[in-house]
């Protein structure tokens, strides 16, 4: 496969404009290193070519790109040998892997910032795709050994309800209006999505559910929504509706979703995130007639490495006192 440098380029969405911090949080220029070292060669020139100056770990160390979200103890070791550190770029949209460890952190005045937003494209892109197949009955016939039934329901005018409101929200109304659906964003603030056609707040999940045709979750994993979705969610929703996760894989129940798709009380679900991660080897989600797992590939190292240069020249940019950061992150609400 060529390298998504290769093809026409995907863009990030952002889902808030870049924040010009106050003069008395702003971080400390300086020298940047890349951690782990072997990514180095890749990024470097996104530093460089914002104007950051790439430092080997230590003492002339004032910001920290960080592209390995397992390598949580790697990073807390670089940030307590080097106090002088004050900004941090972290690879992923989510930082729940991180985001309790980094808490002193932020309390003594380290910036973080994310990629959200940034892959927002490509994950948008497989939400629809898991959709399309679990609407569609792919599943069951992409096991199938004989002819078999007819089967399958339209996405046209369908109401998609859709948990949490950043780049993945946005972007993912846009690749539905060509079928004209109704979309619904679920979020904790009451401030309305522009492009949706409703806005409400999360108190008002098991309401919208009731009349969801297709309920996609794109929200972070924190301690308030892990488990949002459970057995008197599924229960909510509509024998014909289906669930499709490319958020974070504790935001459901994964013992609920399996006897909901035994029981029948849900038409199918699409997962491209799972609790636990990976899915152990047999575990019925795989195997099931109304389910299609995938491994947590929504976006690709292909297809995300532009769009984090991106977000690393940006953030550079911003850290060097050139404009405002995007992504900012706080490890205290763990998104």
């Amino acid at each position: 496969m060529t390298e998504q440098q290769d093809r026409p380029p995907l863009r990030p969405r952002l889902a808030s404009a870049p924040v010009v911090l106050p003069p008395e949080r702003r971080p400390e220029p300086g020298g940047i290193s890349i951690i782990p070292d072997t990514e180095r060669e890749a990024f470097a020139d996104a530093v460089t070519g914002a104007g950051g100056e790439v430092v080997p770990l230590g003492d002339r160390t004032r910001g920290i790109v960080c592209l390995d979200n397992d390598d949580v103890d790697g990073l807390l070791a670089a940030l307590k040998a080097n106090p002088a550190v004050s900004w941090v770029q972290l690879p992923f949209a989510g930082i729940d892997t991180f985001a309790a460890s980094l808490v002193p952190f932020a309390e003594r005045g380290v910036v973080f910032t994310s990629a959200k937003g940034a892959y927002a494209q490509p994950v948008a892109e497989h939400a629809l795709a898991l959709t399309l197949a679990t609407l569609r009955s792919l599943p069951d016939r992409a096991r199938a050994t004989s002819w078999g039934p007819k089967a399958g329901i339209t996405l046209y005018g369908a109401e998609v309800v859709i948990v949490g409101a950043g780049g993945i929200a946005l972007e993912l109304i846009e690749l539905l209006r060509p079928f004209g659906c109704r979309t619904t964003i679920v979020r904790h603030s009451a401030e309305p999505v522009a492009s949706a056609d409703r806005t409400v707040q999360d108190d008002r999940l098991d309401e919208v559910l009731a009349t969801a045709d297709v309920v996609v979750l794109a929200a972070a994993a924190t301690a308030e929504t892990r488990g949002l979705i459970g057995a008197a969610q599924f229960a909510a929703m509509p024998e014909t509706a289906v669930l499709v996760n490319i958020g974070r894989g504790p935001l459901v129940d994964t013992d609920a979703l399996v006897a909901a798709l035994d029981a029948g009380a849900i038409y199918g679900a699409g997962i491209d995130v799972t609790d636990p991660q990976p899915l152990p080897d047999g575990h019925p989600l795989y195997s099931h007639a109304r389910s299609i797992v995938t491994p947590h590939s929504a976006d690709t190292p292909d297809m995300v490495r532009p769009l984090l240069r991106e977000r690393v020249a940006e953030n550079v940019t911003a850290f060097l006192g050139g404009g405002g950061f995007v992504g900012l992150a706080d490890p205290a609400r763990g998104y």
